[in-house]
């Protein structure tokens, strides 16, 4: 099967979007859509996606930057509905999606939200290939900004398998544009792909080189859960973030 004409990649001035844009290019992929608010495209409104017209392959890594339960599942169910239906009127023949490792163990907050984003993505008219990926390196610093109180920030005590973002990037752009498997990733019974890290890592010790390398004065604590009872913080501390055993293990490391 020959690599598809025209992409389009949805969150494409994100973190991991402008990256898989600037992947798709350097190959050669000419005629890449980049979707985002900034360029005129909202994938939740469902504003600017007859900019869709004439796309083979949609890469979906629309992201909503708040870790609240409520507001991420809002925002994945809406877009994903938008980028379905407007992907069907558009022609456009399947999708990948960039997801998150142990996201279907999960029960709350984020990560409860990603595999709601996986079951409505799976749930649509357009075969999809999901992509799991473990904690981008850029995350670090997001995570002692939100728990940072008074010269300290409380990082949760997360055992993971950081990944780059470009890493994650590369393995987007080679499921879309590679040969098609016989089955879309996460249907029929086709186990869901993983990319993490090369080194088992303590989310907290990766905060505190993070803050070290930036020379700030803060201090890091580890603490029990993303956020006061949280139900799911057994599962963050006993591994349920890391990759399996067949998962793909790339550089470079976070200290790197």
């Amino acid at each position: 099967m020959q690599a598809p004409k025209k992409l389009a990649v949805a969150g494409a001035t994100g973190t991991v979007g402008h990256h898989v844009v600037d992947v798709l290019k350097n190959e050669g992929h000419d005629d890449v859509v980049g979707m985002s608010r900034s360029l005129g495209v909202d994938v939740v409104s469902g504003d600017g996606l007859a900019a869709l017209e004439g796309v083979e392959c949609i890469i979906d890594v629309a992201t909503q930057p708040s870790p609240d339960q409520q507001a991420a599942t809002e925002f994945f169910t809406a877009a994903t509905r938008n980028l379905q239906e407007a992907g069907v009127r558009a022609g456009v023949q399947r999708m990948v999606v960039v997801s998150i490792i142990g996201c279907d163990r999960f029960t709350a907050g984020y990560l409860a939200a990603k595999a709601a984003h996986e079951r409505v993505h799976l749930s649509g008219p357009i075969p999809v290939r999901i992509l799991r990926a473990a904690q981008f390196h850029e995350f670090v610093g997001p995570i002692v900004e939100w728990g940072r109180q008074d010269g300290v920030s409380y990082v949760p005590n997360w055992r993971t398998q950081l990944v780059a973002a470009r890493t994650v990037a590369q393995a987007l752009a080679e499921l879309a544009t590679g040969p098609e498997s016989a089955s879309a990733a996460g249907s029929s019974g086709t186990s869901i792909p993983e990319i993490a890290g090369p080194p088992e890592e303590s989310l907290v010790e990766v905060a505190k080189l993070f803050v070290a390398r930036r020379g700030e004065h803060v201090r890091i604590e580890g603490v029990n859960g993303f956020y006061p009872a949280d139900p799911d913080r057994e599962l963050q501390e006993s591994g349920a973030l890391l990759p399996g055993p067949d998962a793909t293990l790339a550089g470079p490391t976070f200290e790197d």
